[in-house]
């Protein structure tokens, strides 16, 4: 078992030079890079610290991971690792837990179509040819995305995707994922944490338990505290107040002995980075007591176009369901989440501007997949032309994984699909009863939503199987959907007209004058003003990585990368 990164906040100190709150990419980012200026610096995290082997591997271990927050009720643990909130047209899934979401996302590390960048949505200073181009080696540097081994492109899944885009006319390429796939010298990586191969378990998304996937816990948090930057857990903070000399930040948390507490820290300046719903909370509830912000927080909410859809049952061996619990078998591996991509971005008619790409099904959720599945299907089976009925072949497969289980039969033959695009951000967050709700009427049923449904089913046909598309995006839901990359909320602009912080992350005061409050920067997913059409976790990286070089810059200070 690696060593503890995080204490409990009995052992906070009053005052650091650096407060930061949250500990994802961004957390991360600015942790690593100020106290590698010499800084003191805070991280404040509300879930708790797992490592490798503390993740769930099995149904009943994995729902005591979940919290649920809707409008009418809360349910399971506030640290639970998956953090599920439901609204009535957008549904969000972040992570919760020392990392952020890169303990439970794909860690896709694409950049984006350079041509994202050049809209009015974004600030002047960033609509500048190649701007982000060191930012964005800077956090690969660290990240170290890679593309997978022959092993796992040559299996089922990238396979079956491959063969999709083949008779689609086009190619599927590997993913960069921030996933280790070599033995490293003497099992240690860049910043002294030991670090395995991948084995190809396919549970990227309920967490590591082989030490192979680049969290952030495996590389900037480790080198902020090797930098002796102190972490703390189950520090859940509320708002932030201006305070002598910089800022006051207020929450509360759990002790060493288990015992519930408030608490205040006071930093000369102050980092939001917890994430698109983190710090837009944490910014609108200190608006609502009294610090003037722009009326811009809350907007410009995006789903980043996700879509998520099933081949159901396909002609192809697919064996996309994640192990669980069950041995690696190397001579039968799933790969990580996602291995393999079709780019559809410089499409133009109705593919255009669409990432596809392949994923795996946590094994935890084996044993509920094959009903799912099914019943899916079958309510579903209406919609789906005459020719891909069901042959007795294929109903006896879907048999054989209701009695089996579902690394047999119909549900083994079964490829996920998940599909990134955009939308037009125009989602609102506002708090209601102290709780954040996501309010965007229509979401689901703008037109890039019916597109991309259409070209999942269209590529689910290529295969041979049944077209599944996502459960809760129907009529009677009035199309709600579902994200695992929300944006927006404290946007990127040129001024506090348009947007919440400046190019650099400094927050707009609100004032007529345009000033910023000195100190206060948001360095997150919620800063990026539009969908980027890829997996955002590097676009939020490299925004992080530019927010640290300003501010230390502004302030005279020097850090080593």
């Amino acid at each position: 078992m690696a060593a503890a990164l995080s204490s409990s906040i009995d052992k906070m100190r009053d005052h650091y030079d650096v407060v930061v709150i949250g500990s994802g990419y961004g957390g991360g980012i600015a942790s690593s890079r100020l106290a590698r200026a010499g800084k003191t610096v805070c991280v404040l995290e509300r879930g708790e610290e797992k490592q490798p082997g503390d993740y769930p591997n099995r149904g009943p271990g994995l729902l005591a991971e979940v919290q649920f927050d809707a409008p009418v009720a809360r349910a399971g643990s506030k640290t639970a690792l998956l953090d599920v909130r439901y609204n009535k047209d957008i549904n969000v899934v972040v992570g919760c837990g020392l990392g952020g979401t890169s303990l439970i996302n794909a860690g896709i590390g694409l950049r984006p179509d350079p041509s994202v960048f050049i809209t009015d949505a974004w600030p002047a200073e960033l609509r500048v040819k190649a701007v982000l181009d060191d930012y964005f080696a800077r956090a690969e540097d660290m990240l170290k995305p890679s593309f997978a081994p022959s092993a796992f492109l040559n299996a089922g899944k990238a396979v079956a995707l491959g063969e999709a885009a083949k008779k689609l006319g086009r190619t599927a390429d590997p993913l960069p994922v921030l996933v280790n796939f070599e033995p490293l010298p003497n099992d240690t990586n860049h910043v002294g944490v030991t670090q395995l191969p991948c084995v190809g378990c396919g549970d990227c998304v309920t967490g590591c338990n082989y030490k192979a996937k680049n969290t952030v816990i495996m590389n900037y948090l480790p080198d902020a505290k090797k930098h002796s930057a102190e972490i703390f857990v189950l520090a859940r903070v509320g708002y932030v107040e201006k305070a002598d000399g910089g800022w006051r930040v207020c929450g509360d948390g759990v002790d060493e002995k288990g015992n519930e507490a408030a608490f205040t820290v006071t930093g000369k300046v102050v980092i939001l980075a917890a994430g698109a719903l983190g710090s837009t909370e944490v910014l609108l509830r200190s608006q609502e007591k009294g610090l003037p912000l722009s009326k811009q927080v809350g907007n410009h909410f995006s789903t980043n176009g996700d879509m998520i859809g099933f081949a159901y049952n396909t002609d192809y061996i697919v064996n996309g369901i994640g192990l669980g619990a069950r041995a690696p078998n190397p001579n039968s591996p799933i790969g990580p989440t996602a291995t393999a991509m079709i780019d559809f971005r410089h499409d133009s008619g109705a593919n255009g501007g669409f990432v596809l790409e392949e994923a795996a099904i946590p094994g935890a959720l084996s044993a509920l997949l094959a009903p799912l599945l099914a019943i899916e299907a079958r309510l579903q089976r209406s919609q789906i032309s005459d020719d891909l009925r069901d042959s007795v072949r294929k109903e006896f497969l879907e048999i054989e994984s209701k009695l089996l289980g579902a690394y047999t039969g119909a549900d083994k033959n079964t490829l996920s699909l998940i599909l990134l695009a955009n939308d037009d951000s125009m989602g609102r967050m506002i708090l209601s009863d102290d709780r954040l709700r996501i309010d965007w009427p229509g979401l689901g049923k703008q037109a890039q939503f019916e597109r991309a449904s259409e070209l999942m089913q269209r590529v689910t046909q290529t295969l041979g199987g049944e077209y599944i598309q996502n459960p809760i995006w129907n009529d009677l839901t009035n199309h709600n959907l579902v994200t695992s990359h929300p944006l927006g909320g404290c946007v990127m602009a040129d001024n506090a007209d348009s947007g919440v912080v400046n190019h650099k992350g400094q927050v707009f005061s609100g004032a007529p004058d345009g000033g910023v409050h000195e100190g206060l920067y948001v360095m997150d997913g919620s800063v990026v003003p539009t969908a980027l059409g890829v997996n955002p976790l590097l676009t939020i990286s490299a925004l992080a990585e530019r927010s640290c070089r300003h501010l230390a810059q502004d302030y005279g200070w020097a850090f080593a990368y």
